[in-house]
């Protein structure tokens, strides 16, 4: 299994090339849509190359999952999370820093729980359990 420090250098290699980014712009802490420039359909991209390059299979909607937080489903109102949200974000991504997004829980914040660091904490964890 590679190291943290291998797997992050993977991922920045495959981040660089599916957004077009330079890879000192691929930090830990760079979200993928608004450090990045990511958009949905690079999303399919970086999964494929997640899989193939560290041999784990991603089920979809497992790493980007969608509609986190629609409006209607109780999970967020008036545009904000709710603590019941909060905790369906814990549950769906256990590798984002979900207490940094609770200081400022709006909607539209969710996409910058996707970072790099959430990236390498996911693959780690996948090959550490086989998948």
């Amino acid at each position: 299994m590679a190291t943290y420090e291998e797997t992050l250098a993977k991922i920045q290699e495959i981040l660089a090339d599916a957004l077009g980014a330079d890879e000192d712009e691929v930090s830990m802490s760079a979200t993928l849509v608004g450090d990045l420039g990511a958009e949905s359909i690079d999303f399919l991209d970086i999964v494929f190359n997640l899989e193939k390059t560290f041999d784990i299979k991603i089920k979809r909607g497992e790493l980007f999952p969608e509609n986190l937080a629609a409006e209607g489903d109780g999970l967020a109102v008036d545009g904000v999370v709710t603590e019941e949200g909060l905790a369906k974000l814990r549950e769906r991504l256990p590798f984002a820093d979900i207490d940094a997004f609770a200081a400022e829980p709006d909607v539209e914040n969710i996409q910058d729980l996707f970072t790099v660091d959430m990236l390498v904490k996911f693959v780690t964890a996948k090959q550490a359990a086989g998948e």
